[in-house]
């Protein structure tokens, strides 16, 4: 029997920290948790690290430590709070590093798991988004393996095996096209936040089935693949396929295509990078393509999605654009939650943080934070009011 690999997961309570849990929990021998976190979900966070004997158990809000520790009392499993105690959860050493906290949030324990050498899977593109010259540097500089579990990067990287990123063409990135495909803009208006996170395919967070709503998922993935796959960003592209089968492509420059396919089930993905560079069964439903019976593709129209032309010009401005962006969308997308601003909306508050100012080229953390923090003020400002579209 080979020994437990150790793990731990930035993000235990979220969709895909459940997922990943999921795995672990049928073949528990061959992995040992050491960190759990959550933002708060104390009760749940504290039942998780009970099943998985997990070292230590971490909530981001400081106010839950109390909470947590009443629930793992006499556990032997230890609590702590706030960012210090994420980061250094992160400095523990753990074989593999889950990186699933949604949105910036999560920037500062990646980076920390980044610097340990060892093997990050990176379920938060906010980091890699805002962040994605100074992550990918210090990627190369500690030796770390990062491994992308988005299902488009993770098709990616999955496609690039055995060959070299310098024979690459062009990459291209499948969007489901969301819950509002088929709608028109005067119907987006009046859409709500139920209604967008009722993603057709996919089970995910609020946040981000919003995200996909808007195709802004699909501009911070374009965003995130320029950094994990240098092959030029006019050299990658966006195609709807409602279907969600075909994950992403690679074209090679022999003009050989080569394309993921599975069940829209993020197990799939999140397996790749647990068992790479091997492989592992999963419970998923195996690819029934004649069930299916058809693919369908269409180019994504930019005029009723507009976010994905936005990450777009940022990717290109590069600097502290898409940190901007990123903090932008996010303040946006919590207002559309909220009721406070229509779905519309969320595109053109992005688009007017960007326009408001030029952030410097960051080229430390604390630059990065201080660009989030004023996007995210001025983006406050303009959410602020009577609900608007």
């Amino acid at each position: 029997m080979s020994e437990a690999r150790s793990i731990s997961i930035f993000g235990a309570t979220g969709s895909v920290g459940a997922s990943t849990l999921d795995l672990i929990r049928r073949d528990r021998e061959a992995w040992h948790v050491v960190a759990l976190t959550a933002n708060c979900q104390a009760g749940e966070l504290a039942k998780l690290a009970r099943e998985f004997d997990a070292e230590i158990a971490v909530v981001a809000d400081e106010s839950c430590l109390g909470e947590l520790r009443d629930a793992l009392a006499g556990s032997g499993t230890a609590a702590a709070a706030g960012e210090g105690a994420l980061i250094e959860a992160a400095q523990r050493g753990a074989d593999v590093t889950m990186a699933a906290i949604v949105g910036c949030a999560g920037l500062a324990p990646t980076m920390a798991a980044i610097e340990g050498g060892r093997t990050v899977a990176l379920a938060n593109k906010e980091s890699l988004v805002s962040a994605g010259a100074l992550m990918m540097a210090k990627v190369r500089e500690s030796g770390a393996t990062l491994l992308p579990v988005d299902s488009e990067h993770n098709a990616i990287f999955q496609c690039l095996a055995g060959g070299r990123i310098e024979d690459v063409a062009s990459i291209t990135l499948t969007a489901s096209g969301g819950p509002f495909r088929t709608k028109s803009l005067a119907e987006m208006r009046a859409m709500t936040p139920a209604q967008a996170v009722a993603h057709p395919n996919w089970s995910m967070g609020a946040k981000i089935s919003v995200d996909s709503a808007t195709m802004m998922n699909k501009g911070l993935e374009l965003i995130e693949a320029h950094h994990l796959f240098p092959v030029g960003l006019a050299n990658i592209r966006i195609l709807v396929h409602p279907q969600s089968v075909i994950h992403s492509l690679v074209e090679y420059r022999d003009r050989s295509t080569l394309a993921q396919l599975g069940a829209p089930d993020m197990r799939v993905p999140i397996a790749s990078a647990l068992a790479w560079p091997g492989r592992i069964d999963t419970p998923c439903e195996p690819l029934d393509l004649a069930a299916i019976a058809r693919l369908d593709f269409a180019a994504p129209d930019e005029t009723r999605f507009p976010a994905t032309g936005i990450a777009r010009a940022a990717a290109g401005e590069g600097g502290g654009r898409p940190a901007q962006l990123n903090a932008a969308n996010e303040v946006a997308v919590a207002a559309f939650l909220d009721g406070r601003i229509g779905f519309l909306a969320i595109a053109d508050v992005a688009q007017r943080v960007l326009d408001a100012w030029s952030p410097p080229i960051p080229t430390t953390l604390d630059d990065i934070y201080s660009i989030d923090t004023h996007s995210r003020a001025l983006a406050t400002d303009m959410t602020r009011g009577p609900a608007h579209v």
